[in-house]
Order: C-alpha cells, then sequence, then structure tokens
C-alpha cells in the first residue's frame, strides 16, 4: 500500500493543521485585546452560548476554544499570565475596547438570569495583570472612559471656574463707584502748620 503523501513532504497532518489554524483564530482575537478572560463553562448548552454571545457588545467575543489552544496562543506574548487559569471547561470572553464593565455586564446578567453562580469567571488578564476569580468586583466597577473623562474635564474646569469667578467679583467692585464718606464732606480740611 502506498502512502497518499510524499515521503519528503513538508505538509503538516491534517489534525496538526488543524491545531494550527484554531491558534491562528486565537493570535488574531488577541492583537487588538485590552481584556482575555476566562469563563468556567460546564454544562452550558448551545442556546445559552448563544444567548451570552447575543447580550454582548461589539467589542467583545465569546469564544469556546481548547485550553492548549489558548496556552499556545498566548505563549510569548504579554497574554501569557492568562496560562495558570486554562484548565477545565472555559470559554474565553476577548474584549476589544477599555470598557471593561460594560463587557462583563452581560455574562453577570446571565448568570442571575440563569441562577448559574458556580459558572463564573475563572480569571482575567488586563493591562498585564492577572485577576483571579475574587479580583473581578476590582474590574466590574472600574470606571468607563466617558466617566473619566467627565471626572479629569471637572478636575481641569473647577480652578478654571474658581478663577473666574474671583475677577468677576474684582471686575464688578472695581466698576461700582466708592459710597461717599458722609464725615469727609461736612468737616473743613485741616490747615496745614508751618
Amino acid at each position: 500500500m502506498t502512502s497518499v503523501r510524499a515521503v519528503g513532504s513538508t505538509l503538516p497532518p491534517i489534525r496538526a493543521a488543524a491545531e494550527l489554524a484554531r491558534q491562528e483564530l486565537l493570535r488574531r482575537e488577541l492583537v487588538e485585546c485590552q481584556l482575555v478572560a476566562g469563563i468556567w463553562c460546564h454544562g452550558f448548552t448551545v442556546a445559552q452560548l448563544r444567548s451570552i454571545r447575543s447580550s454582548l457588545p461589539p467589542t467583545a467575543r465569546l469564544v469556546v476554544a481548547k485550553n492548549s489552544d489558548v496556552a499556545a496562543a498566548v505563549a510569548g506574548t504579554r497574554w501569557e499570565a492568562v496560562r495558570p487559569f486554562a484548565r477545565g471547561m472555559n470559554a474565553w470572553l476577548f474584549v476589544r475596547s477599555d470598557e471593561i464593565p460594560p463587557a462583563l455586564r452581560p455574562y453577570r446578567d446571565f448568570q442571575k438570569e440563569w441562577k448559574l453562580q458556580l459558572n463564573d469567571f475563572t480569571g482575567a488578564v488586563f493591562e498585564g495583570r492577572l485577576y483571579g476569580p475574587d479580583d473581578f468586583a476590582k474590574l466590574e466597577s472600574m470606571p468607563t472612559r466617558v466617566q473619566s473623562y467627565q471626572y479629569l474635564l471637572g478636575c481641569l474646569q473647577m480652578p478654571a471656574v474658581s478663577v473666574l469667578a474671583a475677577l468677576r467679583a474684582r471686575r464688578e467692585a472695581m466698576d461700582q463707584p466708592p459710597p461717599p464718606a458722609a464725615d469727609e464732606e461736612s468737616a473743613p480740611a485741616p490747615a496745614a502748620d508751618k
């Protein structure tokens, strides 16, 4: 029996090629990513996964991938901290925006709706820092970009408003004529003695 593949062929086997393709898809997800989070998805149905995906904002994507593919895709990148929680049955949330709380909120709402408290986040990496399951409250309470800009603008605006108010009060005080002194008009000017 002869083999279909030539003896000197450099083509990878089909299984290895499929694995490399999956890893490349994950690497593409990581390119503009701001946050990668693992979600324990044991027992999820296809309908539940579709429900989560449909409720996510356009800047977030939920991918069910093998942990070995995720570990290979993040190797040597800034996302390598993901590897410790790449165990068990995980779905991976890729967020391509710095609007982190709006991307995490749909899954929390899904958990409450389906009463799946055990299916929680397994961990995340944001700005190079690893967040464990207990640290997600910090990520979920982060201000959004709009809130940060509002705060910054308020901080920049308040000193300027205070200076303008002081200048306006000074100008109004200078525009008003001084009140006439009643004692100075009726009293004669003292004579100078030499």
